[in-house]
């Protein structure tokens, strides 16, 4: 039987990704470096660092902006203050925030402003979950895990439930689940707050692990939807690892007959080539796609970068 590489669709970047990359090309393109960039504008070491070549500057405030400069806000969302704490010392904002991620805080203005308790489900310590619980601070709570759900004290108010985009249905259900056996129904949006490529990426992973014993998940530590990816994988019952697509393949990858391929959203497809090439080196010739989604969504860029 010949070695197999079963390589899923969708994989790699999402649109929202792909907006927030566009937007810094471009402002560094009509601009001049430094651009500077609050915080990592995706989650991944690659990208940050052909950025930082180009001419990008990441920081981890706006305070480290120095006054006038433009100040690209990351896909991932900041609370209300650092807005204003830009507004303040008169720099010139641009929003890379992912439209998906902006729905999201929304939502949470929107229930909270009607008297709810808005609990977020999602990781207390994620950037995107700060920024999310920064828009009402007082009246939202992070809910991490359906232990939580069951000791939350709602204090008489009624409960709206919101989620962090990154995560999949499979990974908030047992958390919301708990919310409403504890509270009742909940309010929660119309539409889910998942993002789109979270749930395709990790349905795609599943198929895969019907036939791959090993599947690995290209991404940085720092990604969540990759680190995701990983444990979706090893809960579908197949071996995984997270690699970064730029160091050496796991010393083990060849006792594995089929091996799955995919990308977190915020990894380029050139790093997905990288590791098809080094894994015909290493005998496995045969590459079958496997797609589960087809995605044609496209974000509009910002009015500061859409007219170039």
């Amino acid at each position: 039987m010949s070695k197999r590489v079963l390589l899923a669709a969708p994989r790699s970047f999402c649109a929202g990704v792909d907006r927030a990359i566009e937007i810094v090309e471009r402002l560094l393109a009509e601009h001049g470096p430094p651009i500077y960039v609050r915080h990592q504008i995706v989650h991944n070491d690659h990208v940050v660092r052909r950025l930082e070549r180009m001419g990008a500057v990441f920081v981890d405030s706006e305070d480290e902006v120095p006054a006038g400069e433009i100040c690209v806000l990351s896909a991932h969302g900041v609370a209300p203050a650092v807005r204003e704490k830009c507004e303040r010392r008169g720099l010139r904002v641009v929003d890379a925030v992912c439209p998906l991620v902006s729905k999201v805080h929304a939502e949470a203005r929107r229930y909270a402003d009607s008297g709810h308790l808005v609990a977020l489900v999602g990781h207390a310590d994620h950037v995107e979950v700060i920024g999310t619980r920064g828009e009402r601070p007082d009246a939202t709570v992070v809910v991490e895990s359906p232990e939580e759900a069951a000791r939350l004290d709602s204090d008489g108010r009624p409960v709206a439930v919101i989620s962090q985009t990154t995560l999949s249905l499979d990974d908030v259900r047992a958390t919301v689940d708990a919310l409403e056996e504890r509270f009742g129904t909940l309010r929660r949006p119309a539409a889910d707050d998942i993002c789109y490529a979270t749930q395709n990426r990790q349905d795609a992973v599943k198929r895969l692990a019907e036939e791959a014993t090993l599947i690995l998940v290209i991404g940085s530590q720092t990604s969540s939807n990759a680190q995701r990816l990983v444990e979706v994988a090893r809960n579908a019952g197949a071996a995984a690892e997270l690699i970064d697509g730029e160091s050496e393949l796991p010393a083990g990858v060849p006792r594995h007959e089929v091996i799955g391929l995919t990308a977190g959203a915020s990894t380029p497809e050139q790093l997905v080539e990288a590791t098809i090439t080094r894994l015909a080196a290493l005998g496995y010739g045969e590459v079958e796609e496997i797609t589960v989604a087809r995605e044609d969504v496209h974000f509009r860029l910002p009015r500061e970068v859409a007219a170039q």
